[in-house]
C-alpha cells in the first residue's frame, strides 16, 4: 500500500536522525530541536541550523538528517498526489451515489458514501503551504487512511447497485417471457377455437362463401349450387369418409391427400378443404352450378 510504504520512509528517517543525536553529546538534544523547527518551517530552519552548526559539529551533522532537501521534497510530492487521489475517489463516490439515486433500486442500508471527511482532507492539504511540513506528512497519512475508506466503501455500493441491477433485469426478462408464453398460449386457444368454429357445418359453408366470393368472385347463386353439390357428397362434415372408395372430406376428394396441396393440415381444417375443393370445381367446370348440373346428371363431379 502506498500510505504504509510513505509512512514506513517516514519512520525510518526520525529513527536515523535519533539515533544520531543519542551518540553525541547533550549539546546534540540542541541540534535536534533545531533541525526539527527547520522541518516546521524552512526559513527559520535554515536560520536555527545555522546558529547550532557555529556551537557544535554535531549539530551540523544530525540536521540535514530530517531536513534534507530530497526528504522535504518527498513530503510536498507525497501530499500532491495523495489530494490527485483523494480527488479522484470523491468524483467516483459521487458518481456511483447519483447511480444509485437515479437507479431508484433497493441496494441496501446505504445509498451513498460518505466523503465528507476525505473532503475536509483535501482541504488541508490544500492549504499545505502555509502548514509546517512536519504536519503536512501527518495531515497526508490521515487523508490516505480516510482515501482507503471511500475507495472500499465505493466499490461496496458499486458491487451492491450492480447486483441489483442484474435483480431487476432478470426480474424484467422472466415477467417478459411468462408475457410472452400468456400470448402464445392466448393465439393457440384463439386458432383452436376459430378451428373448432370454422370445422362445423354453419363455420364451413361460411368459410366457402367469404373465399368463393375473395378468390372467384361468386356470388350468392354459387354457392346455393355449392351448398347443394357439398351437402349430397359430405353435408360439409370435414371428417367424411367414404369407406368404399376413400373419398375424404367436404369435397369428397380421391384420394383425399390430393388436398395437401392446398394445405397440410386438410385433414383437420375444414377451409383447407374447401380451398381445394372450390380450386377443383374452378379447373374443373368453371363454377359450382356446372359443378352441380354435373353431379346431377352423373351422380359425381
Amino acid at each position: 500500500m502506498l500510505q504504509k510504504t510513505r509512512a514506513l520512509r517516514r519512520a525510518s528517517d526520525a529513527a536515523s536522525a535519533r539515533a544520531a543525536v543519542t551518540a553525541r553529546r547533550p549539546m546534540a538534544i540542541l541540534g535536534v530541536t533545531a533541525a526539527t523547527l527547520v522541518g516546521i518551517t524552512l526559513s527559520v530552519g535554515l536560520a536555527s541550523t545555522s546558529a547550532a552548526a557555529a556551537m557544535s559539529p554535531a549539530i551540523a551533522v544530525a540536521a540535514p538528517a530530517l531536513s534534507g532537501a530530497e526528504p522535504l521534497a518527498q513530503i510536498t510530492a507525497d501530499a500532491s498526489s495523495t489530494r490527485v487521489e483523494a480527488r479522484s475517489a470523491v468524483a467516483a463516490a459521487e458518481a456511483v451515489s447519483a447511480d444509485v439515486a437515479a437507479s431508484g433500486l433497493d441496494v441496501g442500508v446505504s445509498t451513498s458514501v460518505d466523503t465528507t471527511e476525505l473532503e475536509s482532507g483535501i482541504d488541508k492539504l490544500s492549504d499545505s503551504e502555509v502548514t509546517p511540513l512536519l504536519l503536512v506528512g501527518i495531515v497526508t497519512d490521515d487523508v490516505e487512511s480516510e482515501l482507503a475508506k471511500v475507495v472500499s466503501d465505493t466499490e461496496d455500493l458499486r458491487a451492491a447497485l450492480t447486483a441489483a441491477q442484474e435483480k431487476r433485469a432478470a426480474e424484467e426478462a422472466a415477467a417478459a417471457a411468462a408475457k410472452a408464453a400468456a400470448e402464445h398460449a392466448a393465439a393457440e386457444r384463439a386458432a383452436a377455437a376459430a378451428l373448432a368454429s370454422a370445422n362445423t357445418v354453419e363455420g364451413a359453408k361460411a368459410s366457402a362463401q367469404q373465399q368463393m366470393s375473395s378468390r372467384y368472385g361468386w356470388g350468392g347463386d354459387q354457392f346455393s349450387c355449392l351448398d347443394s353439390l357439398w351437402t349430397k357428397e359430405s353435408g360439409w362434415n370435414y371428417q367424411a369418409y367414404n369407406a368404399d372408395g376413400g373419398a375424404t372430406g367436404i369435397p369428397q376428394a380421391l384420394p383425399g391427400s390430393k388436398m395437401a396441396s392446398a394445405g397440410a393440415d386438410w385433414q383437420t381444417s375444414a377451409a383447407t378443404q374447401i380451398a381445394w375443393g372450390l380450386e377443383y370445381i374452378s379447373a374443373a367446370y368453371g363454377t359450382p352450378c356446372s359443378a352441380w348440373s354435373h353431379s346431377q346428371a352423373m351422380n359425381w363431379y
